[in-house]
């Protein structure tokens, strides 16, 4: 992508207010060349950088390179963006790392197509520009989890855990962040896949960290925490599903220890195995019950999505924002 390409790019977003938010966690080493490139991408935006209890420099130099620097004394990268979104007031988010492995010039593009596109959500969709910008770990664990996702809520990103992402006012203002960590880019693509709203992918390169800098992300206990957070949406957003999936296969064992029974009953008149004959029939009442919890539950959730539709609803649509001078 050559370096006067963003710029045209970025006419499109003319008259719009840009903010730049940069979650940060001991960064000292890297934050400084992410403030200046997204300024220089995005001469007009303003940089936040939320530096989160960090031991290091990262305040400072975050300063001194022209972000406006505040802290979140919760730890944890979901707390961090939940007080970005509700402190910062903007038309346009861009939200991305402080560790310097995003390209900063794809910004323009990305917001480009969020405002011609009139969508809520853009995804920076990483393209390994370095072999080890992307551990192999992390790779299968990706793919992993995008399939399972896509399998539940239906399939509209290939990157589920991209840190780079843009989004409309509408979706900043009307999201209730609920995870605390790193699983935060899960729940913000489920949030848009439940409520079917308007969102897209742009392919941005993907470089390696620079020497000195360590990730802060475990490869497997933020993977765990990750899929236990897709099984809790799963929970929270499909409760018909998962407790009919659950009530049928109980009924399917029950009927499969009762079959034998019945048959023995009708031929000799007699039900010589009567604990198995207790069990068919407590599991079977724990099927009805689940799939009745499970009808509950999805009128609950109803109730849940229209709210977060109303809120969704009450603000203007991308394109539409008032534009500032």
């Amino acid at each position: 992508m050559s370096s006067s390409e963003p710029h045209a790019e970025s006419m499109t977003a003319v008259g719009y207010q840009i903010a730049v938010l940069v979650p940060c966690y001991n960064e000292g080493r890297t934050i400084a060349k992410v403030v200046a490139d997204f300024r220089a991408a995005l001469p007009k935006a303003t940089v936040y950088v939320y530096d989160n209890n960090s031991t290091d420099n990262t305040s400072e130099a975050a300063r001194q390179a022209g972000a406006v620097v505040r802290r979140e004394h919760h730890q944890g990268k979901g707390y961090v963006v939940r007080r970005m979104f509700n402190d910062v007031e903007a038309d346009v988010y861009v939200l991305v790392d402080g560790d310097a492995t995003y390209d900063a010039p794809s910004a323009p593009k990305m917001i480009g197509k969020l405002i011609d596109d009139r969508l809520d959500m853009v995804v920076a969709t990483r393209v390994d520009r370095e072999a080890a910008a992307y551990r192999p770990g992390h790779r299968v664990g990706n793919r992993m989890l995008t399939g399972f996702v896509a399998h539940i809520f239906g399939r509209a990103f290939t990157d589920i855990l991209s840190g780079y992402r843009v989004f409309s006012r509408r979706f900043v203002k009307s999201y209730p962040i609920l995870s605390g960590g790193f699983e935060i880019e899960t729940e913000l693509t489920v949030h848009a896949l439940e409520l079917e709203l308007p969102v897209g992918e742009v392919a941005t390169p993907y470089f390696t960290r620079p020497e000195g800098s360590a990730s802060k992300l475990s490869t497997w206990s933020d993977g765990f925490r990750i899929l236990w957070t897709v099984l809790k949406l799963y929970r929270a957003e499909r409760p018909q599903a998962l407790f009919g999936s659950f009530g049928l296969a109980l009924a399917i064992v029950s009927i499969g220890l009762a079959i034998p029974i019945i048959i023995t009953y009708l031929q000799e008149g007699l039900v010589p195995r009567l604990p198995t004959a207790l069990l068919s029939t407590g599991l079977m009442l724990v099927a009805f019950l689940s799939i009745a919890c499970g009808l509950i539950l999805d009128t609950v959730t109803r109730g849940r999505r229209e709210a977060k539709l109303i809120a969704y609803l009450a603000l203007r649509a991308p394109g539409e924002e008032r534009r500032r001078s």
